[in-house]
């Protein structure tokens, strides 16, 4: 018997056979089902973004000519196969592996085209050089640094002797004095001095150069001068952000305090008035997301609107007011509306604008008759993000926001079958510490891969502090601003800060709790791109027993090898025996008692990044004061296996004294450049050295010492 061909005997395609029918009489279909296809695609993109971030460059003609040629040959591949099929060609299961693997492929191909595209279109110069004189620039944002001190971010720069095209775009300066602030939209000048963003302080840590990169920043530094005003205030939108500090610095003086400082980070995402001791101790309770503005300030405002605004339109409709109108609705438009109101009060941030995408996406689909909270809505908002914004996928707040509303959407239909056995006055509480504790074990990994510390307490902090924000705080500023056009938001201020004064006293308690902080080493690079894929591996290829089939059972195996390699990445992971700054300012030696340092001062930043990064608590004094060091504090030694020794040597004349410490069997770092003739017989490091690779790391194996560099900057400008 022939087979037969058309187009009607096709059989469904894998992604279209429907589910067993008594399983799902049985029980609920499971999310990724009800999914579909569609949360592959920010998958997709993610694994093109992340292609690029392994060797990331400019593209020139030759990348996107082999993109283009990419993505041509798998939609051709994609829309080639169903014909193939439906004349014989192939067999409909071959052919549906083929369409799919070809649409993959074009997706990944085009995350990778948008984030060469996006490092392209925000490419401006970098500051290769140390810089001391006048900056002139237009005040665009003002924040506070993590040493408690005030900051400027200048674009329309002007620097002395320096052209145009050489000129970074945006600066960042430090304030060093306590002059009043200049309002947004001003163009001020001051003396500065401005070197190019940092190199991470470690090979492997955290690269600032690629983040200022994405932000325009070209250069950082300070200032220790008086701010000068050169032109009156720009008008138009800067009048709104003027505005927006307004109510912000209305804020803090009405309810007073670190309190008034977090209702107005709350409401206006101004975080300046925020002490460096609140940020701390917000960190070590796990609640310094609370005044980050994320996805749970817009859902919580998002929810009290549009519930309020959904009893509101009932109530006239049973009254007799208003038209037979799906009232949800225009509820969900009302609520969308007050998120971007909010949206515009918060400054529009980065992360706040990731938060307005996945809200709009919920409403929306209300409005549109879907479900509102499903893995297929996050995929869209997750879309949206990668599209507007690819270089969020490398960041804490993209990946911790998605883990947790993705588990909290998994978590759902297990609860919903478990919600009638539960009494109905337990319910709340019962849905509270199940929400916490799923969204904390969601993003407690990435938490600690990324901050090198975990919370021991966070779930407490939650608890006790979650439920007063949104049933207090939130609904008190939202109430406050309808109000204040009346004048009559002051009760809803006394509200307000009662709740936040709340918030910050569980901060304090718990970050008083003996071990309310872990400290965790910092691992491979690798880890958390192989848990996130991983992990989303393992949620979209689970099905119930017997419906499972090869791919998908291919892509748990998959998903189980990834998070094995990572835990085991991450749990053998070793820290360098030395490293050394780059400056050769500070040096820190390994030891059984943790990173001893071989100086009390000096090096600063670099040292407080080692520390974190080896999950170590101390501080750069402590630290320096463990057993290992020996020696003066200009000409400090210490021991090191197979009979070697590391000598750091500081001050002037540091380098005369490096050239006549220079042995076999010996490191020599000097923080002057050290000349020696004929043949080096140690290993020397000296400015001079490290000039060209920055920070060092030093491991000892059987041959001696293997020196590892930081990388150079991968994305420059051509000249």
């Amino acid at each position: 018997m022939l087979p037969q061909t058309g187009a009607a005997a096709a059989p469904p395609t894998l992604a279209a056979r429907p589910a067993n029918p008594a399983h799902a009489a049985r029980a609920r279909t499971p999310a990724a089902v009800r999914a579909g296809l569609f949360p592959w695609v920010p998958t997709c993109l993610s694994a093109g973004i992340g292609l690029w971030y392994l060797a990331p460059a400019l593209p020139g003609p030759a990348f996107w000519i082999a993109l283009a040629a990419v993505v041509a040959i798998s939609l051709w591949l994609a829309l080639s196969a169903p014909r193939w099929a439906a004349r014989g060609r192939l067999g409909w299961e071959r052919a549906d592996m083929l369409h799919l693997g070809a649409i993959a492929l074009c997706l990944t191909a085009c995350g990778t085209g948008l984030i060469a595209f996006r490092a392209h279109q925000v490419a401006a110069p970098v500051m290769e050089w140390r810089y001391y004189g006048p900056v002139e620039g237009r005040v665009i944002h003002i924040d506070r640094s993590g040493r408690d001190r005030m900051r400027l971010t200048l674009d329309r720069v002007v620097l002395r002797d320096t052209a145009p095209g050489r000129t970074p775009a945006r600066v960042r300066l430090s304030l060093m004095g306590e002059d009043a602030l200049p309002p947004l939209g001003q163009r001020v000048m001051l003396t500065g001095h401005l070197g190019p963003p940092p190199a991470p302080a470690s090979p492997g840590g955290f690269d600032f150069r690629m983040f200022a990169w994405f932000d325009g920043l070209g250069a950082v530094g300070y200032s220790r001068t008086p701010i000068m005003a050169v032109a009156p205030p720009e008008g138009g939108l800067w009048w709104a952000h003027r505005a927006r500090m307004a109510i912000s610095a209305a804020l803090q003086e009405r309810i007073g305090g670190q309190a008034g400082a977090v209702a107005s980070a709350l409401m206006t995402g101004d975080r300046s008035g925020i002490s460096e001791e609140t940020n701390e101790v917000m960190r070590a309770s796990n609640l310094y997301h609370i005044i980050s503005i994320s996805g749970l300030h817009m859902g919580m405002l998002a929810a009290f609107v549009y519930g309020g605004a959904r009893m509101a339109l009932v109530a006239l409709q049973a009254a007799g007011i208003g038209l037979a109108r799906p009232m949800h609705k225009w509820a969900a438009g009302i609520a969308l509306a007050a998120a971007a109101a909010y949206l515009w009060l918060s400054g529009g941030g980065v992360a706040t604008e990731r938060s307005f995408i996945m809200v709009a996406v919920m409403l929306g689909a209300i409005i549109a008759d879907r479900r509102a909270i499903s893995l297929r809505t996050v995929a869209l908002a997750a879309t949206i993000v990668l599209i507007y914004s690819p270089e969020a996928l490398v960041s804490a707040g993209f990946q911790m926001s998605f883990a947790a509303t993705g588990a909290l959407i998994l978590v759902y239909g297990p609860w919903a079958r478990l919600q009638p056995h539960v009494p109905w006055w337990a319910r709340a509480v019962a849905m509270l510490i199940l929400s916490s504790l799923i969204a904390a074990l969601a993003t407690s990994p990435i938490a600690a891969a990324h901050f090198n510390r975990m919370a021991q307490y966070g779930l407490l902090a939650n608890l006790l502090a979650v439920p007063v924000m949104g049933t207090l705080v939130m609904p008190a500023g939202v109430i406050a601003a309808i109000l204040a056009p009346l004048g009559l938001e002051a009760p809803a201020l006394w509200v307000m800060g009662i709740g936040t004064e709340w918030m910050l006293w569980v901060a304090r308690f718990v970050a008083g709790l003996g071990g309310a902080v872990t400290g965790i080493a910092k691992p491979p690079s690798a880890v958390v791109p192989l848990m996130g894929f991983g992990a989303t591996l393992a949620i979209l290829c689970w099905r119930p027993r017997g419906q499972r089939g090869t791919l998908r059972g291919a892509g748990l195996a998959a998903s189980l090898a990834m998070l094995t390699a990572a835990a085991l990445l991450w749990l053998t992971a070793t820290r360098p025996l030395l490293l050394v700054a780059p400056e050769a300012e500070a040096v820190g030696l390994m030891t059984p008692a943790g990173r001893a340092i071989s100086r009390p001062t000096g090096g600063s930043f670099g040292v407080s990044t080692w520390l974190q990064e080896d999950g170590d608590l101390a501080d750069q004094e402590q630290a320096a004061a463990r057993p290992a060091w020996s020696g003066d504090r200009r000409d400090r030694r210490a021991d090191l296996p197979q009979s070697w020794q590391v000598w750091h040597l500081t001050g002037k004349g540091s380098g005369n004294r490096a050239a006549e410490a220079c042995r076999p069997r010996r490191i020599v770092i000097a923080s002057e450049p050290a000349t020696l003739d004929g043949p080096v017989p140690c290993l020397l490091l000296d400015p001079r050295r490290l000039r060209d690779t920055g920070a060092v790391a030093i491991r000892m194996t059987a041959s001696g010492p293997v020196v590892t560099g930081t990388a150079p900057m991968p994305l420059t400008l051509e000249r």
